[in-house]
């Protein structure tokens, strides 16, 4: 999964192969329009007034792919919250140079805005506003936001399988890749990774040939953000389960995918650097390693009711204010606006599939944030009772 999604030259997001969009291999929040990155902006803009509305608010940003996030917040701030504006800084975590050229480009107006539509001949510069880093490992603490939408479920994972032992009894193995002639094959090994041998001692027993995954690097990832996160919020936007219904008796195929084409194909072996391959996130080992890393989990609930709460803090002229256009201009959104919404909101798109996870650190809070105002508890939602993992 590293080499056909990230190899230099072959990988397909690293070549610049990755297509998103009706004309791509799927669709995300931010191919959907503009709308999610100005909902976005305006949950941004709620943390910096709780922050103090401070000078130096720093958005970092990974998985930016070709840089429309970044825009459509950035477009959104500078014309409904200047003040916010003026004090926010935007850092793209980007490792690979033809997505950071691409996201350059989309960013100094250079790229068309999105498939279909023409070049924003009026957008200005955000040069200024942005830098690169090839990793988040030299950014020095921030106060501000770390954001990622998608970037969990691309991760590379263990694949890992239940087999019987001759005690009655079943034991995890790992389905590593082999060759079988000239074709590639998986084959089944004992697991030799101490660190993922631990973490199987938390998931329940499961009869012979039930097949899951476990994402160690998304665990890792998280203690690297709590590290460079000096005071603020981490928000994730993915698609997943909590740990119990991650590994739920019935799930017992896994939740690995492969589509090219908005189609599924049948094994990760397919047009390999041509198809995305992809996991849902576990989201309770992530909050569990969170919180043992000195982050507290403030908000989880799926996208539905996340964008409903900012929807709604924006309906009763709460702060920030919406972009101007479709929202600002005229009484009712356009018909594509609304079409774009209904993308994100209905529970058969985008509404249910999608979750939305916020840690917090150093942070004072009187109440959750608007995105998580209809959210429930989120410890209980998460089920956050085991051990950490940590």
């Amino acid at each position: 999964m590293q080499q056909a999604l990230y190899h230099p030259e072959h990988g397909y997001y690293s070549s610049g192969r990755c297509a998103i969009g009706r004309r791509g291999d799927y669709f995300t929040n931010v191919s959907v329009g503009p709308v999610f990155g100005q909902l976005l902006a305006a949950q941004f803009a709620e943390i910096w007034e709780r922050l103090g509305k401070i000078d130096n608010f720093i958005i970092v940003e990974q998985g930016a792919h070709h840089g429309e996030f970044a825009r459509d917040v950035l477009e959104a701030a500078r014309k409904s919250r200047p003040d916010f504006f003026a004090a926010l800084r935007y850092q793209i975590v980007e490792p690979f140079p033809v997505l950071q050229e691409r996201q350059r480009q989309t960013l100094e107006g250079r790229a068309l805005s999105r498939p279909g539509t023409t070049r924003r001949s009026s957008l200005q510069s955000f040069r200024g506003k942005i830098e690169w880093s090839e990793s988040i490992d030299p950014l020095e603490p921030f106060t501000g936001v770390h954001f990622s939408n998608e970037l969990l479920d691309a991760m590379p994972v263990h694949l890992i399988v239940s087999e019987e032992t001759k005690t009655g009894l079943t034991a995890w193995l790992e389905k590593f890749v082999s060759l079988d002639g000239d074709e590639f094959a998986f084959v089944d090994q004992p697991i030799g990774n101490r660190k993922l041998r631990d973490h199987l001692q938390k998931l329940p027993a499961r009869p012979a040939s039930y097949e899951t995954e476990v994402n160690l690097v998304a665990l890792d990832w998280i203690e690297n953000v709590s590290r460079k996160l000096g005071r603020g919020y981490v928000i994730v936007a993915d698609y997943g389960y909590s740990g119990d219904e991650y590994y739920a008796p019935h799930r017992s195929a896994g939740t690995l995918q492969v589509r090219a084409q908005h189609r599924l194909l049948a094994s990760p072996f397919e047009q390999i650097g041509r198809a995305d391959i992809s996991t849902h996130v576990e989201w309770t080992s992530i909050a569990e390693c969170a919180e043992a890393c000195g982050l507290q989990v403030k908000g989880f609930t799926d996208q539905h009711h996340f964008i409903t709460g900012i929807l709604s803090d924006l309906a009763r002229g709460g702060s920030p204010e919406p972009p101007r256009g479709d929202w600002g201009q005229s009484p009712l959104p356009s018909l594509k606006t609304k079409r774009a919404l209904q993308t994100l909101l209905h529970p058969e798109m985008l509404g249910r599939s999608f979750q939305v996870l916020a840690l917090a650190k150093n942070v004072d809070l009187g109440g959750p944030l608007a995105g998580f105002k209809f959210a429930r508890e989120p410890r209980a939602a998460l089920g956050l009772d085991r051990p950490n993992p940590c």
